[in-house]
């Protein structure tokens, strides 16, 4: 176990600091520094601790990344050795390193067989951008340099990188300065706030119909490309009704559309499978990859590619001017390599499937299954989303849906936990190696503050 951390400077302190030379993320920076952030000095296992001695359960594994939770020796034992050995070298010059060469052979052993090549990445965003870039020197290489228009999904989330956030849905992201051309979007199947009166079949069909129709106004000669999350994870944890992903994958093998799925949160055992696309059964030809590769410990991410694509751009391609200065850098390699060892060897996405997973669901639909500010409960394996409602007989939503999940967010940080809003849902994924313990204490105290917002909504 770790130590325990003594911070050498007052909180006040850090703060200020904190407040004189950082910009943080989707937040009001002015507000934050009047606030002041809370300082993290510490964690171990799914447990963090503030710089005033506080301690909090991580029920969102940092950002949905610290699969292995925090503290794991053999993770920081194998950067120590990495960094030993060849700390930094790169993958320009016609060179190589041992470390980036094992962590793929171990990767492709655990993905589907029919990927075979990485471009290894420092993040999900930078994944992303690549993908821009890979999927359109694809269509040239064929000799369709046309076909260059990506489509995308409103409220998806594919980075905050300009290329990333175009792809994305997020409109408040566009108005931003994130839009670049030849990108379009569909809607998001969110049935139980936009389904109305059709079955959640009905309306996941209608959905993947949406992607056909785009096609087609676009000119099936001029799209390269549908992304989409396979469950939607900064957009409210959405996950698509059963009749989505199969019409989706009909519609992009018909009009001969590559589709690329985002798993920079969903792979990795999240979903109880090693990668969220097997949980919804269907069969992309890219996965952008991310977070849980190195379960947070050092920036890695990478872009997956299937056969016939890196069979295109080896054999055809020539020269691809592509190519990052920390890409497949050999200590983020190596931490990569031991958490997906451990991952593997260990049982842990098996673990999430067979045993953590379910209970957690079932604690849920226990807990919350009747609770007058819960109108649905989603999800699968260690994630899930709570669905704040106004009238369930309606499905009618909070007009302060926002207001009332970040109040319930910051009801959760008072009672020792992290759980995550988004719009009018909590949302909820702790580590992989959460015991059955620590998911009642998850849930128990997310109850609570459910509770007290339950309270102010005039609910309780």
């Amino acid at each position: 176990m770790n130590l325990p951390f003594e911070p050498q400077r007052q909180t006040q302190d850090y703060q200020a600091s904190d407040a004189a030379h950082h910009i943080h993320a989707f937040v009001d920076q002015k507000a934050l520094n009047a606030e002041g952030p809370r300082v993290m000095v510490r964690g171990e296992g799914l447990y963090l601790w503030d710089s005033e001695g506080k301690r909090y359960l991580d029920g969102m594994s940092g950002l949905w990344c610290t699969q292995l939770g925090y503290g794991r020796k053999d993770l920081t034992a194998a950067a120590a050795a990495q960094m030993d050995q060849l700390a930094y070298y790169n993958m320009f010059f016609h060179t190589t390193h041992p470390a980036v060469i094992e962590l793929s052979e171990l990767l492709f052993s655990l993905l589907p067989k029919h990927y075979s090549h990485v471009i290894y990445t420092n993040s999900g965003s930078e994944a992303n951008e690549v993908l821009i870039r890979t999927v359109r020197r694809y269509w040239q290489v064929l000799g369709k340099p046309q076909k260059k228009i990506m489509i995308g999904r409103w409220n998806g989330y594919h980075g905050s990188t300009l290329a990333a956030s175009a792809l994305g849905g997020m409109k408040f992201m566009h108005e931003m300065g994130g839009l670049i051309p030849d990108v379009a979007h569909i809607d998001e199947p969110y049935w139980y706030a936009q389904g109305g009166e059709l079955t959640p079949a009905e309306f996941g069909r209608r959905c993947a119909l949406q992607l056909e129709e785009k096609i087609l106004e676009l000119g099936a000669q001029n799209v390269a490309g549908f992304i989409a999350e396979p469950f939607q994870g900064a957009g409210g944890m959405i996950f698509p009704p059963e009749s989505y992903w199969p019409e989706i994958q009909r519609i992009c093998r018909q009009y001969d559309v590559l589709l690329c799925a985002d798993e920079v949160i969903g792979g990795f055992g999240r979903t109880g499978e090693w990668f969220a696309h097997q949980y919804f059964g269907f069969e992309p030809d890219t996965l952008s990859i991310a977070k849980g590769l190195t379960s947070g410990y050092l920036p890695m991410g990478g872009l997956v590619l299937s056969k016939r694509m890196a069979e295109a751009l080896v054999e055809r391609g020539g020269v691809f001017a592509h190519g990052l200065t920390y890409s497949g850098h050999p200590v983020a390699a190596a931490v990569a390599l031991a958490n997906l060892k451990a991952l593997r060897d260990e049982g842990i996405v098996r673990q999430v499937k067979d045993d953590t997973g379910p209970y957690l669901h079932t604690l849920l639909h226990e807990v919350f299954g009747n609770h007058p500010l819960i109108g649905e409960i989603q999800g699968t394996g260690l994630l899930a989303a709570l669905q704040f409602v106004e009238d369930k007989g309606t499905r009618k939503r909070f007009a302060n849906e926002n207001d009332l999940a970040w109040q319930c967010r910051t009801f959760g940080f008072e009672e020792g936990v992290i759980i995550r809003s988004t719009l009018g849902r909590m949302i909820m994924a702790p580590a992989l190696v959460a015991s059955r313990a620590e998911l009642d204490e998850l849930v128990d105290k997310t109850r609570i503050a459910v509770d007290r917002t339950a309270r102010i909504a005039g609910k309780l």
